[in-house]
Parts: structure tokens; sequence; C-alpha cells
């Protein structure tokens, strides 16, 4: 008889079989739910999405805010053979109408705040998964469905341009799970993680769902983006082991001088944007462990490229996942030689099947089986490789086109700069002048200085004209720069 593949009967079936399901699963403040609650709970939970009418094969769109009714809805869904549609809580009421005419979904599942904007399709309050009365169902077995059956959709983030639904199957989490849970990051059931990126993204969700639960091991969950002081205070108390967060909110830790609340800490990565060279120096003095940085997409699932606990290479993004093969190519499709500059192409077992109604824009990404990443990077001769920016994210500067992260480097090395950008922005002239935007500790003459260091470094061309202070950067909920926006000069 043939396994069934999917991928919640996958996970509950290894809870059990390993006598993890006593274990405990996730944590939210004071409350604790071992591997053996969740999956029973998920699985009475699938009984009443299946009374409203939910059926293999169908859509349900899930937009909440982390926490135990966010991983019981996704098991659900899973159970009857449906299709997530993972969708940030925070969104507008406009992107929600967007999305929810985009992925067509048979049922829509949120917090009662956000029912108003799924009124015109069947509702469901994702609390209610998780009630007294869900825990008198009957529980509801596991649709048989086959390895590339559909599983979930996470949209991308939308950084330039119109999100794209990303198709994954029921064969894609246990891919990078063991990939990269079990061989890059080898954790085992006593490790405890933190993600501060939330589960509806690609990171997020590897890091705070796939892996506890494949490995047996515990995660700690927050409904919101905690601030650094929050991080260092769930570390603390629940004995994290394993952080997984962005650059951004390392650069805050960096500066809490909590040392001594992250001596649980075995492993810190770190995804979504480069570590700037003076904060990766920085980090281990501050937390007491590297960053093991790592670059992953949407349409990978996960990691693709990373540093492990067994090997890692500061500043750059280590080397391929196992089962992935990179490439660096020029323009015109050629391979370029180690030490140059490429287009990072790439391929392994957890790539998307398809964009969600694109198939245009899946053929101009999903070329021969390779992923066009749209990053831009240098092969080492160690093996390692170095990102150096995205294709996107180019900027034109008297006639020359050049990277903005090799300035932004230089800026953070500066002691006082926490996060830079820089741009070709248009003046009041509608001129387009070099313009860095800083966040930093206040001291006179800092824009002055700052321009100095550039200048003392790099070539003239590369030298902001001008530095502008500001209180924050503008990011997407998952902590990328929006890029398109810091070009227009204001947020």
């Amino acid at each position: 008889m043939r396994r069934n593949s999917n991928f919640a009967d996958v996970l509950a079936t290894r809870a059990e079989q390993n006598g993890r399901s006593g274990r405990t699963a996730y944590v939210i403040g004071d409350v604790s739910w071992t591997h053996g609650q969740v999956h029973d709970l998920a699985a009475r939970a699938a009984g009443v999405l299946f009374e409203r009418g939910v059926r293999p094969g169908e859509r349900v769109l899930l937009a909440a805010p982390d926490g135990i009714e966010w991983v019981v809805a996704f098991l659900a869904i899973a159970r009857l053979g449906a299709t997530a549609v993972l969708v940030n809580p925070e969104l507008t009421a406009a992107d929600h109408t967007k999305l929810l005419a985009d992925c067509d979904p048979r049922l829509c599942l949120s917090p009662e705040s956000l029912a108003d904007r799924f009124a015109s399709r069947t509702w469901v309050d994702v609390e209610a998964l998780v009630s007294n009365q869900v825990l008198l169902s009957a529980s509801f077995a596991a649709a048989n469905v086959s390895v590339n059956a559909p599983l979930y959709i996470q949209y991308t983030s939308g950084t330039t341009g119109r999100p794209k639904g990303v198709v994954h199957t029921h064969g894609d989490p246990v891919g990078y799970a063991t990939a990269v849970a079990q061989d890059v990051l080898r954790i085992r059931p006593d490790d405890v993680t933190l993600s501060v990126s939330k589960m509806f993204w690609a990171y997020g969700f590897g890091n705070a769902l796939v892996f506890p639960l494949y490995t047996g091991s515990a995660a700690v969950l927050s409904g919101h983006r905690p601030a650094a002081e929050e991080i260092v205070e769930l570390v603390a108390r629940h004995g994290v082991t394993v952080l997984c967060s962005v650059p951004s909110s390392y650069a805050a830790l960096a500066e809490t001088k909590a040392r001594s609340s992250f001596r649980t800490v075995r492993a810190a990565v770190s995804a979504g944007e480069t570590m700037p060279n003076p904060l990766a120096e920085r980090l281990p003095e501050a937390i007491g462990c590297a960053a093991l940085e790592q670059i992953g997409s949407t349409e990978a699932g996960h990691a693709f490229c990373a540093n492990t606990v067994d090997h890692n290479v500061s500043s750059t993004l280590g080397r391929p996942v196992p089962g992935w093969e990179l490439q660096l190519r020029d323009a015109a499709g050629e391979l370029v030689e180690p030490g140059q500059v490429g287009d990072l192409w790439v391929r392994g077992p957890t790539l998307f099947s398809h964009y969600l109604n694109q198939p245009r824009a899946t053929a101009r990404t999903l070329v021969d089986g390779w992923l066009a990443t749209h990053d831009r990077a240098v092969l080492g001769e160690d093996g390692t490789y170095r990102h150096v920016g995205r294709a996107d994210d180019m900027e034109m500067v008297g006639g020359i086109s050049m990277s903005p992260i090799e300035v932004e480097r230089v800026l953070l090395s500066h002691p006082l700069v926490r996060e830079a950008a820089v741009a070709a922005v248009r003046d009041d002239r509608q001129a387009t002048k070099l313009r860095a935007f800083v966040v930093a500790a206040d001291a006179p003459h800092l824009p002055e200085d700052l321009i100095e260091l550039v200048r003392s470094r790099l070539p003239a061309f590369k030298v902001p004209r001008s530095v502008q202070m500001v209180s924050e950067l503008p990011r997407t909920p998952t902590g990328k720069l929006r890029r398109h926006v810091v070009r227009t000069g204001s947020w």
C-alpha cells in the first residue's frame, strides 16, 4: 500500500513513532502544548473545516498572527488535503481584497477583528479551532495525497511589484526540514527555537512550524514582532538554543549589551538580507555566538545556500545546502568564473511548481528546472558564496551602474550607525543624486563625517551627495528593505 504523503500525517506519525508525542512543541507565554496535543487538535479541527465545506484540493486562506491557532489551522487544512494560503494578517484591507480575488479560497480563517475583510466568503474564527467544542469533536483521518499535491501557497513580499502566489507541495517541507533543520542546523529534540520572522513568510514558516514539528523539538511563539528587549527576555526565559532573525533585528540586539541572556543560544541564524560586516564582527561579543548567514526564497521553500554549525565563514552565505546546485551566470546566460560577479541561478528538490495565475512570470523565473533568483553573488576559492546585491537593487550614477550595498557597508562600519540605505534620489530640479539614509545615534557633524568616510574608501562617483538622518528605514513585514520606497526619498 502506498504510504500517505500528507504532510500533517507525516508529522503526526513521526511524533508517535519517535516517542515525542509527550514532548513540548510550542510555548506561548506561560502555556505550552505537546506534539501529541497539537496533532490531536489539528485532527479534530479538520473535522470542523470539513463540516464548513472544505474538501481536498480547495484553498483555505489563513490570515492570523503566530500562535497555536495558526499551527492547528495549518495542520487541519493539510490533513484535509486542501491548500493553505498563508497571508500576512497585517496587510491593509485593500491588499487582502487583492489576494482574496487572486487565490479564490473556499473558506477564510482569521481573527474576528478581520472578519469583515472576508465577508464575501465562508469565514471561520481561527480561535474557534482550539475551543472546547473542538476538543469534543471526533478526529478526522488524513486525506491520502501524493507527494506532489499542493500543500500551501505563500505570497512573495512584493518589494518591487505585485506579490506572486508561490505554490509548494506536501513533499517540499520534508525536503528542507531534512536539508536545513537536520543537516545545516543539527536541530535535536531538546532544542528550543525562537523565530523573530513570522510563519506567513517562508523563513519563519520553516523555522517555527516545519522544523520543530519534524524534529520533535520546541518553538517559542509570539503573536507580534518582538523588539530587542522582548527577544532578550524570551531567550533567557525559555532557554532558546536556536535564534532565527534578520540583520536589522540583530543590530538592535547588539546594542542591548545583554550577552549573559544568550548563554543558551548555540546557533544564531540570519537571513532576509546580507548582514553588514561590522555587525557580523560585533555579534559574537554581543550575544556570544557568530551569525550563521543563509539565503533562500519563497520559491525555494527555504534556504538553498547556508553557513552551518559545522562550517561558518563570516560575511558569506556559506555553501550550497545539501541537494542544491548553484550557478553564477552573466547577462548572456554563460557561466562566470570564480571571483567574478554573476546572476545567481539555483536548482534543487524543493523548488516551487508555479506561481498562482501567473504562467508568464513562472516561465520567466523557472527555466529548464533552474530558478532565477535575481540575486548577484561571487563564488570564492573556498566554495562559499558572497552576496553582492539584487539585480533590481542596482543604481545608476553618472551613467555608471553600481550596487548601493558597497556604500552601505562602509557607512555601517561607523560605530554610531545602526542601519543605512543608499539610493539614487531625484532632487528638486529632478536631477538624480546619490543619497544615504541613516539610522544612528545623535552626534554633531555625523552626516559630514559619514561622507568623508565613504570618500576615503570608495571612488568619487560612489560617494553620497548627502546624508539624511531618519528614525527608521522602510521595510516589509518580513524585515526586507523596500528599496523602491527608499528611491522616493520619503516615507
